[in-house]
Parts: structure tokens; sequence; C-alpha cells
């Protein structure tokens, strides 16, 4: 990190004198240093930095190389469509720490070409590649996808466990998701489904409240889209936490692609987003990936945009919604944190010590004090409440004592809210079946009714609204449907094919597909679809055959998934601060090296 502040400064001033060192009289016809040139620029430019002549005169040489090298790069690119790329790879992989890689391809190849050869040529067995914080499809070309000449890109090691474990051997021979990857987005899909309508204690459901526990009245396209987005963060951040920032990057930018099918107002109501972006940047860093420099730049500025719409700007409607701003505080000290990490290596040293003096000021305020994190807890408090109690009290003891307290007390009658809400729900759906309809019908007209009995019963009534109790009526093999299989891997022909089969049922479309391998047989293509009429009288009511949605394998997904998610909605503000104690010594020590003004 301290040779690319360096070289950094040395960009900023040769940029501003226009000195090219790619030409004579420090490069000669045959591309060699003219090294008396070099010595006297070094000896010129050392006092200003702060350092040696020779550290500088090597940072100057290294920038000098890179220049050559990007020259005849661009030469050869424009003369035979062969480009240079930057590769970032994992840190065991490197022979050099301080050599960059590249590699030397044409643009209008595919994907998996470029990753077996970067595989063969490193000895790493299964990869992945980023491109400013996305991963690039295997079956699609560089150009298709963004990739131009001097591109930077990241390349992520996939374990061998989580590359065998595919759903299906379409999808494994693909190589674009591993196993992991699948089972969250089924199971949050399988989540996302569910409305609530059936007992809670046997099949468990998702919803999306306010930062005061309130439900919220969300689209049912973005709602799905939110909670898929929310699900890869939450197995994201379960992964950060065991240290594995290659896989849990894998899952942030899963997240940050189904953050954005959500709509802009939603967005920049929730600090969900701005949390996501916080910690893609927190994995480069621990990835050592912050050659990304514009990504995580792009990242940054949109968590502080977001947190500044959803908080207000002095931070008055998170005071007003919840009574203090402390808690969200940890979240700013890493904001600034990283803001002066991406400063100091654009060589802004001026503008990475004002960060860090924010960031130093934040954290005084919130570590936790021993001895008073040890009084809270002796008084039966978790060391995740009395952290968290001190934040938001400004570390007074009997304050925060009292404030968890009313926490518990206001968790306990949110829940007593939530479980008279729900038991209403199923006396209301058990009163409709006992007039003659099925329990499935019931649910749906009373969550199209938005839990009004009478408008239920209007519903169930009344023949023209009879097909809106069925999804696959109303949507059939409609593209949004079409466009979730193909995200899950499989072809367009099979998976409109499946959900024809399926009358439009997304999740046994997908079950038909993975018990098959992707590929349909004749016989079952031969099968006629299943009914989609419906009639304005009423259904039996018997109950409907178990589908996949309640299947064993798929309620298996979702308490995996489920597991995931942490029981306390704070949990995203409970940074004990060690890793960022780290990071704050290293700046410092990094920021004493020179002089205190930018080149």
């Amino acid at each position: 990190m301290e040779e690319q502040n360096t070289e950094a400064k040395l960009k900023q001033q040769l940029k501003q004198e226009k000195v090219q060192l790619w030409n004579p009289p420090y490069t000669d016809d045959e591309q060699q240093p003219g090294r008396q040139q070099l010595t006297e620029l070094a000896e010129r430019y050392a006092p200003l930095l702060g350092l040696p002549v020779s550290e500088v005169g090597g940072a100057l040489e290294s920038i000098r190389v890179q220049a050559v090298k990007r020259g005849k790069g661009n030469k050869t690119f424009r003369e035979t469509n062969v480009a240079s790329l930057e590769l970032l790879l994992p840190r065991d992989s490197k022979k050099d720490p301080k050599t960059k890689n590249h590699m030397e391809t044409r643009l209008d190849v595919l994907v998996q070409e470029v990753v077996d050869r970067i595989a063969e040529e490193y000895g790493l067995k299964h990869i992945k590649l980023i491109l400013n914080g996305k991963t690039l499809c295997v079956d699609q070309r560089l150009d298709e996808q963004g990739v131009k000449n001097h591109s930077k890109m990241m390349v992520l090691k996939v374990s061998d466990a989580e590359w065998k474990q595919q759903l299906s051997e379409e999808e494994e021979k693909k190589k674009n998701q591993n196993e992991s990857v699948q089972r969250t987005q089924k199971g949050f899909q399988i989540l996302s489904e569910r409305d609530g309508s059936e007992d809670p204690d046997t099949t468990p459901f998702l919803e999306i409240a306010d930062q005061r526990g309130n439900p919220l009245t969300i689209p049912h396209k973005e709602k799905k889209a939110l909670i898929l987005a929310m699900g890869f963060h939450e197995k994201g951040r379960s992964l950060m936490k065991k240290k594995q920032f290659d896989n849990a990057l894998c899952h942030l930018l899963q997240a940050d692609q189904q953050f954005n099918k959500c709509g802009s107002a939603l967005l920049g109501s929730v600090d969900n987003y701005a949390v996501l972006q916080l910690d893609i940047v927190w994995c480069y860093r621990a990835l050592e990936a912050l050659s990304c420099l514009d990504d995580g730049k792009n990242r940054l500025q949109r968590a502080e945009d977001c947190f500044l719409k959803c908080y207000g700007e002095q931070q008055e409607r998170l005071r007003m919604i919840k009574g203090n701003t402390g808690r969200e505080e940890v979240l700013f000290l890493r904001l600034y944190l990283l803001q002066s990490l991406l400063s100091y290596i654009e060589g802004n040293d001026a503008q990475a010590r004002h960060q860090l003096s924010k960031v130093e000021s934040l954290y005084s305020r919130l570590c936790p004090d021993s001895e008073k994190m040890t009084q809270l807890m002796s008084l039966g408090f978790s060391e995740r409440e009395a952290r968290l109690g001190l934040r938001a009290c400004q570390g007074d003891v009997q304050e925060a004592a009292i404030h968890i307290s009313n926490q518990r007390q206001e968790r306990e009658e949110l829940k007593q809210r939530e479980r008279r809400k729900r038991s209403r729900r199923m006396e209301v759906i058990s009163t409709l079946t006992e007039l003659g309809y099925s329990r499935r019908d019931a649910a749906r007209a009373l969550h199209l009714a938005d839990g009004d009995v009478d408008r239920a019963y209007g519903i169930l009534l009344d023949s023209s609204q009879a097909a809106l109790l069925t999804n696959n009526n109303t949507e059939g093999v409609g593209p949004e449907k079409v466009e979730q299989l193909l995200y899950l891997g499989f072809e367009r022909e099979v998976s409109e094919a499946a959900l024809r089969l399926t009358g439009g049922d997304v999740q046994s479309a997908t079950q038909l597909l993975l018990d098959n391998q992707g590929v349909l047989s004749p016989e079952l293509l031969s099968v006629s679809p299943p009914s989609t009429s419906s009639s304005s009288s009423p259904s039996p009511s018997s109950e409907e055959p178990s589908t996949s949605s309640n299947s064993t394998e798929d309620n298996e997904l979702v308490n995996e998934v489920l597991e995931d998610i942490s029981r306390h909605e704070e949990d995203y503000l409970d940074l004990t601060l060690e890793e960022e104690s780290e990071l704050i010594a290293t700046m410092k020590t990094y920021l004493n090296r020179g002089p205190t003004h930018t080149v």
C-alpha cells in the first residue's frame, strides 16, 4: 500500500510538470531507462515526499516501466486487437507481491477461455473473475461484458467443495455459480412467495419492516427482489464473520444485483443498501484488492448518499425514529475509515488525514469501555446489548441499562402483536374454509383484501376476481418467471416448457428442471399442463396436495438460509471495532512516514 501511495503522488507531480517518462531522455530508443535523468528527477522529488532518494528512484522506474508497457500494449492492441489485462490475484497466488500480473488476450473470446488460462498459469483450480464489482459470465465474451484494453480484473478462488456442489449437470458445465449461491437464492425465493397465510410455526415467512418494526407495504415484484437482496446480504455477512471473504464477496455482489432491481425510492428509504456497499468495499480491503479503486470510491459515495437520505443531513430523521444516533455512528466510522484508505492509495494524504481524524474522534466515543461493559453484563444483559446500549447513551451506564430494558420490552410487545395478528389471520382463514372454500383460496383472498374478512369473502364470491386467487392464472408463462429460471442457469426453451407443465408455478418448474438435470425428455414434453380454469363456486374444503414449496427439500432449504439471518435486528451495528482498530493503527503508521502536505 505504501508503494501505491508513493506512486500516486509521483504521478500527480509528473502530470503537473508534463514529464513523460516513456519518452527521451528518461527512456531511450531501446526502451531502456535514462539513469542520470531519472536520478536527477528522484533527487528533486525526494524532499517533496519526505522519502529517501533510492525509494523515490525505484518508484519512478516502476512508473516508467508501467508507462512503457502500456504504450506497447496500446500499439499492440491497435495493430493486432490483442489487449493487455491486469490480474489482481489472490494473495497466496502472487509470486512477487510487488510485481503486477498481466495477460494478453483478444477481447472477442469467451471468459471461460481466459479463466482456463489463468487457472493453468497460476495453478488455480477453480476461479471467478470480477470486473468493477460484477462477476463475469463464463459463457459470454470479454468485450460483451465491458472488458477493455488495460482493464483490471479481480481473480477470486472458489473452493473444491463449493465448485462440486452444483444443482445440476448443466450448471456444473457452465460453472457460473456455486451451490452456496444457488441454495441461498432458492431458499429466499421460496420465502419471498410466502405471505404469512399459513401457520408460521410450520411454514416460516419473511416480513419487511421499518426501523420501528412496522411492516412495509411494497409491490410484490420489488418485495421479491428485496428479500433476495437482503438474503444474499445476510449470507455474505455471515461468511465475513468467518473471515471467508472470497465467498462472502460472491454473495454480496449477488445482493447488489438484486438491490438494483428495486426502485430508487425504495433504496433511498432503507439503509440496507448503504451497508451493503460498505461490506463490499470492506471485502475488497480484506482481499487486498483495493486496486479496484474506482469501483470502491463509487460504492462508498453511494453509501454516503444513501445514509444522508435515510438518516437526514444531521441525522435528524434517525434521531426522530430511534431517539439517538450512537449505534449507527459505527457505520460512519467504517465509511470514513475506508475513504481515508482510498484517499491514501490515491496519494491524497491531506484528505486521508482529514477522514482519519473523524474516524479517531468517533472511535474514542464508540470503543466499548470494558469496565462499563462488565457492569451492564453483571445485570444480566448480553455483551451485544451492553455494547449497543452504551453507544446509544454516550457511555452512561444507568441510561444504557434503562435503554436496554425499554428495548427488551418494546421487542416483546412487537412479538405479542405479531402473534395476535397471525392468530387472528388463522382464525379468519378457518372461518372461510368452513364456508366450503379451500384453505389456499381463503388465504389468497384474505391477502388480496389486506386482511379484511368481508372483502375476502366478496372476492371468493365474485367470479370476475376468482382468477386472482391463482398466480398461474394471472401470469402464466410470463417473462418475469422465465427470467427467474434463466437466472438459475436453465435454458429458455426448457424453462418455458417447465412453466407450461407446472401451470406457471416457478417453484414447481424449478424442482422439475432440477430433477431432470435441466433437460426435459420427449415424454415429459408430451404431458398436458394442468387446467387453469376457475369457477365461482366454492372449492371443496379438503386441502390441496402438498406443492414443492412445502416439500421436505424446500423446507430444509428455507431452514438453511434462515440460519444465516441474525435474530437481532441490530446485528449489523454490533461491530466490536477490533478490525477497525488495526486498520486505524496501520493508517497512522503510513501517514506518519512523510510530510503533512500533498504533492
